[in-house]
């Protein structure tokens, strides 16, 4: 049985540039996964012979199956055949069968092999031979001392079929049974430190499963990891370690399935036969840009108003500009005269709206970052207010996301 564990190296100096980006691991990652083999680290290494070599060799020592993605090609940089058969050891050998597939393929299109793609036609001694019937690099299997190598060629139109059609079932072959599978929770409302410093007590007691917290502004995502040997154990250890967690964040957690909370909110408006409308200031945009990046939006989304300045303010959404000026338009009052003023022109059932001063300097008098969210629906008139950290984009960013919680909190 193999060591249900992996290390992808993918090769290439392009894919050390920007103009390159490696989406092979991302999908063998997908599969290896499913076969229930956890992935232990992903490198790229240049074309550098000894640096691919060193990297092989250390794979070989940690892991059970080393997956190498290009490389395979017939110029003087496709190394990794080479730098395979240095770390384990072995030589390379010529096979004339596989060179005669390929100057057979260059036939049926009409063009004469060149030289160098003999270069193709060279396997690490004992390898399998892994078809390619997409191009011209064949891919290799190498066993040894219960650990396995896989050299696949780069382009993903060859690599993922090979993988599918030669190296999985294989694999099912080796593997011991394994199961991966995660659970996911979106939450919002709070820091990462204090979500962290909730649910610590809870999943630090558990190595199985791993616990991953990932933070961007306004909104954590918590990802639990577990590997068993069967469905049912993965189960069980998940009811054991999940519910105590989703009890203490209660109301907070507004995903357990991936979606972004702004399609959490339409599916509830939608749900519930309700309809949107926002009024924008300081975010100019952002949150109805949010709210339109869901397809089908306009199920329930009616429409709103970026009202930036003080006298759109009063054309727009009707706001007296008389209160503009006793409470400024970074209050509470004005707040909720936005939202019941886009309310009241687009008919809908809520309307949210947003305004303060996004800093670095505030035009108002009012704080820079300190944030007005007025709320107005069924039985429902509601306004809160923030004081965010950060720069003007995370202050914009940060207003936007909790808007939309707020709204999520409140949809009945």
């Amino acid at each position: 049985m193999l060591a249900a564990d992996a290390e992808i190296i993918a090769v290439g100096s392009e894919l050390l540039t920007h103009q390159r980006i490696d989406t092979n691991s991302l999908y063998l990652t997908e599969q290896l996964n499913a076969l229930g083999v956890e992935v232990r680290r992903k490198l790229i290494v240049g074309d550098d012979r000894a640096l691919l070599t060193a990297a092989v060799n250390h794979a070989l020592a940690h892991v059970g199956i080393v997956v190498l993605t290009g490389g395979l090609g017939p110029t003087e940089d496709d190394i990794t055949r080479d730098a395979v058969a240095a770390a384990f050891g072995r030589s390379l050998v010529f096979r004339q069968d596989i060179c005669d597939q390929i100057e057979d393929r260059f036939r049926r299109f009409n063009r004469k092999m060149a030289e160098i793609n003999r270069r193709q036609a060279y396997l690490v001694e004992g390898a399998d031979l892994l078809p390619n019937p997409r191009g011209t690099a064949p891919g290799q299997w190498i066993e040894q001392d219960g650990r396995v190598a896989m050299l696949l060629p780069g382009p993903p139109g060859e690599l993922k079929p090979m993988f599918a059609s030669e190296c999985v079932p294989r694999l099912e072959q080796r593997l011991p049974p394994q199961v991966i599978r995660t659970r996911f929770y979106g939450v919002a409302g709070m820091t990462e430190s204090e979500l962290d410093q909730l649910i610590s007590p809870v999943y630090s007691k558990y190595t199985n499963p791993a616990t991953t917290i990932l933070a961007a502004p306004g909104d954590i995502q918590v990802h639990l990891r577990a590997r068993c040997a069967t469905l049912e154990e993965t189960e069980r250890l998940f009811s054991e370690v999940c519910g105590p967690i989703e009890e203490l964040l209660g109301d907070r957690i507004y995903s357990r399935e991936g979606e972004t909370l702004e399609t959490v909110v339409g599916n509830l408006l939608r749900e519930r036969g309700g309809t949107l409308s926002v009024a924008e200031s300081l975010t100019g945009g952002l949150l109805g840009e949010r709210i339109t990046l869901v397809p089908g939006s306009s199920d329930y989304f009616v429409g709103g108003f970026i009202a930036y300045s003080d006298r759109l303010k009063t054309e727009l959404l009707g706001v007296d500009a008389s209160l503009i000026e006793r409470r400024s338009a970074v209050s509470e009052e004005v707040a909720l005269a936005m939202a019941e003023g886009a309310r009241a022109r687009t008919g809908s059932t809520y309307a949210v709206s947003v305004t303060g001063e996004a800093g670095p300097v505030s035009a108002s008098g009012a704080p820079p970052a300190r944030v007005y969210i007025g709320l107005p629906g069924p039985g429902l008139s509601e306004t809160r207010h923030f004081q965010f950290p950060g720069d003007r984009s995370r202050v914009r960013t940060l207003a936007a996301q909790t808007a939309l919680d707020f709204l999520r909190r409140r949809i009945r």
